[in-house]
């Protein structure tokens, strides 16, 4: 009985090497030719300071962890543009306290962007408008408080790049 268990084992063991390689692969990388991604200014029509700033270094640290995408601050130098804009911030109450105080904020971040294709002038990505909010609480200070909203404020700008990410691996996958 040993001798047939040893005869047929790497046969087994390649029918279940077939059988788990069920062809899923992650849709967070793109696995073909490098691309170089100009990574343009996002115009920032909010009154929030630094805003572009914090969305392009939030850009920046998802597109490194592409190995066949670089970024380059020349456009003559890239096959892709990607372009956005910071539309509108609101940070409307949602609850009030016995003080009728607000005891949690929702932020409300609307943007646009577009991925296009600069050597066959084909736009790959384009939101027109889309809105992200995350709610926070107000602290018992102002500085708690301004902590809260800073940190809602990087959590959506993160969600959004990531999808931004997504999207543009998508597309270029499929091409």
């Amino acid at each position: 009985m040993k001798l047939y268990s040893r005869r047929y084992f790497p046969l087994l063991a390649f029918l279940l090497l077939l059988v788990a390689s069920c062809g899923y692969h992650n849709p967070n990388i793109y696995t073909g030719p490098d691309r170089v991604i100009y990574l343009a200014n996002w115009k920032n029509r909010t009154s929030q300071l630094g805003l572009d700033a914090t969305f392009y270094q939030s850009l920046v640290k998802w597109y490194q962890k592409s190995g066949s995408i670089s970024l380059t601050k020349k456009k003559e130098d890239a096959h892709l543009i990607l372009a956005g804009e910071i539309v509108s911030i609101s940070l409307p109450s949602r609850s009030y306290g016995a003080d009728q105080s607000a005891t949690e904020v929702r932020v409300s971040l609307r943007v646009r962007y577009v991925l296009k294709d600069l050597t066959t002038d084909k736009i790959l990505v384009e939101e027109p408008g889309e809105t992200w909010t995350e709610t926070y609480y107000t602290g018992g200070s102002t500085s708690e408080t301004q902590a809260n909203q800073r940190k809602a404020i990087a959590i959506i700008v993160d969600d959004i790049s990531e999808r931004i990410y997504q999207k543009s691996l998508m597309k270029l996958n499929q091409q």
